[in-house]
């Protein structure tokens, strides 16, 4: 006669195929001290819940409940497999909040330094992620303009700054994220508003609203290149670091200026601005995420550059034909 095989042996031989929602399914059967209101605590019909109850029985060769009595019982068997139940869910609850714990690790300030109101999905979708990774981390956005950026990143003064280069900073990591495209615009009570006549000589002979950067004549600050570039900026009546109130004197008729085609959309088709024509076509530049390889980056700096770069990658197998962003 071979030896009887126990339920504890008869757990270990089939563990390896164990349905785990078994035990889920019987721990409500216990809670809820009946098989009705378990299947309507789970939302299966009654059949469902009892076929589950035998399969469970079945795989430990244990009885769980008492059939012989008339009110909802456990066996010793099943009083077992309910406090059983209950450590493995204190476990699983105690594994889930150390690994909430592991990835909350990453807390502390992020400080990035950048230039006013940069439009950009790729930009979006790193803020987007990193909160949603690492929750805990503290955001702290501060505008300037690119040469100021460049400065501070370059003195270690700032580990992350996005600002407008016509070319990367030897000395500095730049990630090229994507191109700006500017235009030349006018407020609607400007008398060149609607022309499409205008020589570059009318152009010239106008008053001039700059950012900041433009009119501290440094030599790589792109707006400083783009407004040489296009031979305007004699006179300026106007400038500010931020975009909002360079616009707002440009909409208000205090000058011509050159502002985001992006971030003017809505304004140009209310009426509120008017894109002047330039003789020399499209102007930009590229803007960038600058660091410096010489400064020792915090946990936060460390997940948030991670993103960028795996944006990045994802941003060219998405476009083969990219050109990689310059290093």
């Amino acid at each position: 006669m071979g030896k009887r095989t126990t339920g504890t042996q008869t757990k270990l031989r089939d563990r390896s195929n164990f349905n785990w929602n078994l035990l889920r399914t019987f721990l409500v059967i216990a809670e809820e001290n009946s098989i009705t209101r378990a299947a309507e605590r789970l939302s299966l019909r009654q059949p469902t819940v009892s076929y589950a109850l035998k399969r469970l029985e079945e795989t430990l060769n244990v009885q769980l409940i008492d059939r012989s009595s008339r009110s909802f019982a456990l066996t010793s068997n099943g009083n077992s497999v309910l406090q059983a139940c209950t450590e493995i869910l204190q476990s699983v609850t105690h594994m889930t909040k150390s690994l909430v714990t592991e990835d909350d690790e990453t807390t502390g300030a992020l400080r990035i330094m950048t230039v006013s109101h940069v439009q950009s999905d790729l930009v979006d979708e790193s803020v987007r992620l990193l909160h949603q990774r690492h929750p805990r981390v503290l955001w702290q956005l501060d505008v300037a303009n690119s040469s100021d950026i460049v400065r501070e990143v370059a003195q270690e003064r700032v580990a992350i700054g996005i600002c407008l280069l016509m070319k990367p900073i030897v000395g500095l990591k730049c990630r090229l994220l994507f191109r700006e495209h500017f235009g030349l615009y006018c407020g609607s009570e400007h008398p060149l508003f609607g022309r499409t006549d205008t020589r570059f000589s009318d152009l010239q002979r106008q008053a001039f609203v700059s950012f900041a950067c433009a009119r501290d004549e440094i030599g790589f600050e792109p707006m400083t290149t783009i407004r040489r570039g296009i031979g305007l900026a004699a006179h300026v009546v106007g400038y500010s670091n931020h975009l909002e109130e360079v616009r707002r004197l440009i909409v208000n008729g205090v000058g011509i200026g050159i502002l985001p085609q992006d971030a003017v959309v809505q304004d140009v088709e209310s009426g509120a601005l008017f894109e002047l024509p330039i003789a020399q076509g499209e102007i930009g530049a590229d803007v960038y995420l600058v660091t410096n390889p010489n400064m020792t980056l915090q946990l936060p700096e460390i997940r948030y550059l991670e993103i960028i770069d795996e944006l990045l990658k994802l941003m060219l197998s998405e476009r083969p034909n990219a050109v990689a962003a310059p290093l």
